[in-house]
């Protein structure tokens, strides 16, 4: 990298995606309170693309204002499911509504990435994943719960497609760094084409 990196996140997955692509980075956690970004934009009638796109670019925006010098990546990802955002699940109860929600039906995991360099936007992307959840047996949903709740309440619609979560799908239409919660493709292009990884 010819100027730092900075991943203006505090996702465990999103850092081991760069690290693996023998990336250099920092990361930088930004104080933002999502939640009250996410209510006051849906307030406003924001799509979930919207959503998405203004969560990853205030991380984004955040940290460049401490760090100009350097380029910061701001991801978010959201849950779209018939134009209403999901949350990650506070209980088992939440889990279990949501996956009974989702079943059979087809949402969207839209997955933005935003690029800051001297407090202002220098690249975005919306990954889009549609993915159509099959007739899962309310017996395996029990047993699903039961067996993977501790991980699964860090993750939007009570699933991880890295974990046994694969399993309530039918079919997945997407990049899977984009389900992951990062545009790694994407992102890698602009800074290979920018100069700031070797060609």
């Amino acid at each position: 990298m010819t100027a730092p990196l900075i991943l203006a996140s505090g996702s465990d997955i999103r850092a081991q995606l760069l690290s693996k692509a023998n990336v250099g980075y920092e990361t930088v956690k930004p104080r933002v309170d999502e939640e009250m970004i996410k209510r006051s934009l849906q307030a406003e009638g924001a799509t979930p693309r919207d959503v998405a796109d203004a969560l990853a670019e205030s991380k984004a925006r955040k940290v460049s204002l401490k760090r100009p010098e350097a380029l910061v990546l701001g991801c978010d990802q959201v849950l779209d499911f018939q134009g209403t955002i999901f949350s990650k699940p506070a209980s088992v109860e939440d889990a279990r509504n949501q996956l009974l929600l989702l079943r059979g039906q087809r949402h969207m995991l839209l997955s933005a990435a935003v690029i800051y360099q001297n407090g202002e936007p220098l690249w975005r992307h919306l990954g889009v994943v549609r993915l159509f959840m099959r007739q899962f047996s309310n017996d395996f949903l029990e047993g699903y719960l039961d067996r993977n709740f501790d991980s699964i309440r860090h993750s939007v619609g009570g699933y991880k497609l890295e974990e046994e979560g694969v399993r309530l799908f039918d079919k997945i239409d997407g990049d899977y760094f984009t389900v992951l919660g990062m545009p790694l493709v994407e992102i890698l292009s602009f800074l290979t084409t920018r100069g700031e990884l070797p060609q």
